[in-house]
């Protein structure tokens, strides 16, 4: 998706509905969109942030300018790439405040990616489990156990309001890249149905405007993740291949510099047909069975 016309709100705090305001980070790529967008939850004299963001010290000032004279009762992380945790750990050290959320993970690749790296300077002070929450006056922050797009992945849903903030599970610009080894796409469909049951009324990602029709979304998303995986199998009802070869069928007209971002995606769909017993390999040649 082409990114919107300049300028965006760089550095500003926008108040979204009474609980919660967004910064956007100056961080923009093919990756990111327009930048992560950092949640400020709350509107008395404590407040949680969301996905903190790249230790930018501009973005850094702009979030502090924005929490004002509140304190930071948590510096939540949905998952550890690097456009998400790293201000946590300088923000931590500024105000005392507690990094909880995502379990830490740092995953050594050479590989190409088509996302961010993670960050190895990740601490949290709290792991929140599935189903655990964070409070303060007005608000109750409760992790949802969202795996798929990384292991670590949680989504934070506000009680309150019936907002939740998806980080990367779900965006509002594009769909998420699901990348082996740690990236797993039978997880992240079921992370997606899990999603699909509740009843949010917005989605507020790390990326992207906000969804105001979450479950839509969602119903679509899982088309199409099961619409790709249809391809792949009827291409190799076809003939035997290695995983590139499904490019020019699956993405037609697809910008080269993103073929590595669709072979990745597709490796991850037939790992996922591999473990359910319906496609094998030798070697690098992928076939049904």
């Amino acid at each position: 998706m082409a990114l919107p016309p300049e300028p965006w709100p760089t550095g500003v705090a926008e108040q979204l509905e009474p609980l919660v305001r967004r910064v956007l980070a100056p961080n923009p790529s093919p990756y990111t969109y327009t930048g992560t967008q950092t949640y400020i939850v709350g509107a008395g004299d404590r407040v949680a942030v969301i996905d903190p963001g790249p230790a930018d010290q501009a973005h850094i000032d702009a979030i502090m300018a924005a929490v004002g004279d509140a304190e930071i009762a948590a510096l939540m992380c949905t998952h550890t790439h690097r456009d998400h945790s790293p201000a946590a750990a300088p923000i931590a050290a500024m105000t005392g405040a507690p990094v909880v959320g995502c379990a830490p993970l740092v995953l050594d690749t050479d590989r190409p990616r088509a996302d961010e790296a993670f960050d190895p300077t990740y601490e949290p002070d709290r792991v929140l489990e599935d189903g655990e929450a964070m409070s303060g006056p007005g608000w109750t922050l409760r992790a949802i156990h969202t795996p798929g797009h990384t292991s670590n992945h949680l989504c934070f849903a506000l009680e309150e309001s019936g907002a939740l903030f998806t980080g990367d599970h779900v965006m509002g610009w594009s769909t998420s890249v699901v990348i082996p080894p740690d990236g797993d796409m039978g997880l992240y469909m079921k992370s997606l149905e899990k999603l699909q049951e509740r009843e949010d009324t917005i989605y507020y990602s790390a990326h992207g405007e906000p969804i105001t029709k979450p479950r839509q979304l969602v119903r679509g998303m899982i088309g199409h993740r099961r619409q790709r995986e249809n391809q792949i199998l009827r291409l190799l009802g076809e003939q035997a291949r290695p995983i590139p070869a499904f490019i020019p069928d699956m993405y037609k007209g697809l910008d080269p510099r993103l073929h590595k971002a669709a072979e990745m995606s597709v490796e991850a769909h037939l790992l996922d047909l591999e473990r359910r017993g319906m496609v094998a390999r030798s070697e690098d040649i992928w076939q049904t069975i």
